[in-house]
């Protein structure tokens, strides 16, 4: 499983959990909360109705007082109310009233009145001086119609009189604790959907900088041209930093030990030539000798010159990790550019350049380009026989622009066609000196800094043809 993810189901774990309880505990307390708030209303609601019948409670004139007139038609009344979209169309106060025994003197309901309620929570308590409540069912059974029942004491001076009950069902107040409980489940279901959108934005960010660092340590695993992707200044940021340091300083050591074996190697052959006719030189010797000797250590310090000038442009290249001039370079211009270059050697072979394409432009360094196809026209007048002719062409593909130089010359063999981009490795040529090895690797370096590729193989009609591609 990816890192991302593992982060993601993390994150939401702990946010869909932590969630999970707030919103469990909110939707829990909105019930017992409602519930609460009608207790304090229904308390202070008796309390004052009790205050209101005690004189007419010790009197004895309760049927006759007008107060108790007025509850009866309060119980008659209808009402159509919408409160924040919830519709009210009855009054549901219930008011009963009992004497200091416990019977109902009065009802608004009128189904109690002459029952002994001395046995109920609200009138046994309250005649005991205490607070008074209780919660029943109406229905046996059914939790719908479970009624709250709030009673406070009648008083004549410190005596306790009677008990006046205020009672409301709560059904009354269940579509108010459903709509609060819906808001929440709402807002609630919202806040984990943005929290899943923030943790997968979070996650795609996450995957997108170590998708970039995967595919920039991959390329540089399998030897590519590439350079540290931009992954901004955070911890992912300086992760790729240290790790491009450490390539570098990595590349760099293993590339000085095989630069400075495979140097030592390819420079042992000129050292000792030039040795061993330097000490011939130091004998009495015929001035034809002398000269060829001579000449020979000359050549052989060119030769010395010339691998040392071509490895340091080599070495260059390959620290290169990405090209420091793009511009457009025009085909036409720059196959032009390479026979002026090589008019001296063409000529001095009898070989000449027969260039052919389309107009085209592609955008890439000029100068490498043209160092690259020099090393490749070099090779093909080398192997090139007298009086032939090597072919410059090229052509746009869908995937880029194909250039490819053709000679008639001997073609490659088959044990070297698996070595010819190695560094040093070169073949006899006829009639010249063994080149210095490192014409290929330049330009293999140089396709690759333009993202492109090289590959040199047999015509089918003979003589070896060199195929560079680069991208549009």
């Amino acid at each position: 499983m990816r890192i991302g993810l593992r982060i993601l189901l993390g994150y939401f774990l702990i946010v869909g959990l932590a969630g999970w309880f707030v919103l469990n505990v909110f939707v829990e307390e909105v019930k017992p909360g409602v519930r609460e708030t009608l207790e304090d209303t229904l308390i202070d609601t008796a309390q004052l109705l009790a205050e209101l019948v005690a004189d007419d409670v010790a009197a004895g004139t309760l049927q006759q007082a007008a107060l108790v007139t007025r509850m009866h038609n309060y119980a008659q009344r209808s009402v159509d109310i919408k409160i924040s979209g919830i519709r009210k169309h009855s009054l549901d106060y219930r008011i009963t009233i009992t004497n200091a025994q416990g019977i109902v003197l009065f009802d608004t309901d009128q189904r109690a009145v002459g029952q002994d309620y001395s046995h109920w929570n609200d009138v046994l308590l309250t005649l005991q001086g205490k607070y008074g409540a209780r919660m029943s069912r109406d229905v046996p059974g059914d939790d719908t119609s479970t009624v709250m029942h709030v009673a406070a004491p009648i008083r004549k001076g410190s005596s306790i009189i009677g008990v006046l009950t205020v009672a409301k069902p709560i059904a009354t107040i269940q579509p108010f604790i459903e709509r609060s409980q819906r808001k929440i489940l709402k807002r609630g279901g919202w806040l984990m959907l943005g929290s899943l959108l923030i943790g997968l934005g979070f996650s795609w960010w996450l995957n997108r900088a170590l998708g970039k660092l995967q595919r920039y340590v991959r390329s540089v695993e399998a030897g590519d041209k590439v350079q540290l992707p931009a992954l901004g200044k955070h911890e992912i940021g300086a992760l790729g930093l240290a790790l491009e340091a450490m390539r570098v300083r990595l590349e760099g050591k293993q590339y000085v030990e095989e630069l400075m074996h495979t140097l030592a190697h390819e420079l042992k052959s000129p050292i000792a030539a030039i040795q061993g006719s330097a000490e011939l030189l130091g004998e009495a010797l015929p001035a034809p000798e002398r000269a060829r000797f001579l000449a020979n250590i000359i050549e052989q310090n060119q030769r010395q010159k010339q691998l040392i000038d071509k490895l340091l442009a080599l070495i260059k290249l390959e620290k290169q990790q990405h090209l420091d001039s793009v511009v457009d370079v025009d085909m036409r211009q720059l196959a032009a550019q390479l026979e002026q270059d090589f008019s001296a050697r063409l000529a001095a072979k009898d070989v000449r350049l027969a260039c052919h394409g389309a107009p085209l432009t592609l955008r890439g360094d000029a100068l490498l380009l043209r160092q690259a196809l020099g090393n490749l026209l070099d090779n093909a007048i080398d192997f090139s026989p007298p009086g032939t002719a090597i072919a410059l062409s090229w052509s746009t593909r869908a995937d880029g622009v194909a250039i490819t130089l053709r000679d008639h010359g001997p073609g490659i063999p088959a044990y070297a066609q698996p070595r010819i981009f190695e560094r040093f490795y070169s073949l006899a040529r006829p009639n010249a000196a063994r080149s210095t090895g490192l014409g290929l690797p330049f330009v293999r370096e140089v396709a690759l800094l333009h993202g492109g590729t090289v590959a040199v193989c047999n015509d089918a009609d003979g003589g070896a043809c060199a195929h560079l591609h680069l991208p549009s």
